[in-house]
């Protein structure tokens, strides 16, 4: 089974991928937007199509405190506009700290501060698909 793996913000949209054994999630891209989130719906089918993707794992983000805010609305909104497009399941994955996370590693890298901008999205989503992968498998 391929997963993959979406890290939804305001601007940008992280995107990692499985391998085909649905073991390892690895970054794919990230995508800039200006809150056009039917866009971006449109921008998912496609790569699910061109990649044979089997099943979405989309981050949200609860509070510290495991209660839904403003984003973890957005990702249920963003999930139901999906379920409208594609027909494979899609599963919503805590990613609390994930950011912070892929920051950190990002940092521990050496990977500079302008650099880090473009790809800490990619690795949230990766850190999110490989948290539900890992769990996934126990």
């Amino acid at each position: 089974m391929r997963y993959l793996g979406l890290d939804l913000g305001s601007r940008t949209l992280g995107i990692a991928i499985s391998d085909k054994t649905g073991l390892i999630a690895h970054t794919y891209k990230t995508i800039r937007h200006n809150e056009e989130y039917a866009h971006l719906v449109n921008v998912v089918r496609d790569i699910v199509k061109e990649e044979e993707i089997d099943a979405v794992v989309l981050g949200f983000p609860k509070n510290m405190n495991n209660t839904i805010g403003p984003k973890a609305e957005l990702s249920i909104k963003f999930k139901e506009d999906l379920e409208k497009k594609i027909t494979i399941p899609i599963y919503l994955q805590d990613e609390r700290m994930t950011t912070s996370i892929a920051q950190n590693i990002l940092i521990e890298g050496n990977v500079r501060r302008k650099d880090r901008k473009k790809v800490v999205d990619q690795v949230a989503a990766t850190i999110i698909l490989q948290d539900y992968l890992d769990r996934k498998e126990k």
